[in-house]
């Protein structure tokens, strides 16, 4: 058995292969999580909509850190779901409450998501339209 202690040395192939796993993790989020799907459609408007409203700079990278907020917050839910569930595959209160918790803070960001949503683009809409 290996050391866990004992370094790994750094290599580009290690470190190219673990895209690969990240990758593998989207598709399964995508594959399995219908919150997931539904980031996507809400993530390719809210691009849609920057990109048709020429958003500025600023307005991009505040766009994107909020949407990114939230794929990251629903990756994290639904490893902590997977992780409880193995854990704890009877109905167990805490990890019924670990669960719900995760699931918050999908909510929390996915509110602040929309807020800064609706905070860059209500003067972009009211100057076309109005």
């Amino acid at each position: 058995m290996a050391n866990p202690e004992q370094k790994k040395p750094f290599g580009i192939r290690q470190r190219i292969g673990s895209f690969g796993f990240a990758f593998k993790g989207l598709r399964y989020l995508l594959a399995t999580q219908h919150n997931a799907r539904i980031h996507l459609l809400a993530t390719a408007m809210v691009v849609a909509a920057a990109f048709y409203f020429r958003l500025a700079a600023a307005e991009w990278i505040l766009l994107l850190v909020v949407v990114g907020m939230v794929w990251a917050a629903e990756a994290i839910n639904t490893a902590l779901e997977l992780l409880i569930d193995l854990v704890s595959p009877e109905k167990h209160p805490l990890a019924e409450h670990a669960k719900d918790v995760a699931a918050t803070a999908v909510l929390i960001t996915a509110i602040i998501a929309a807020l800064v949503g609706i905070i860059l683009f209500l003067p972009h809409i009211f100057n076309r339209f109005f």
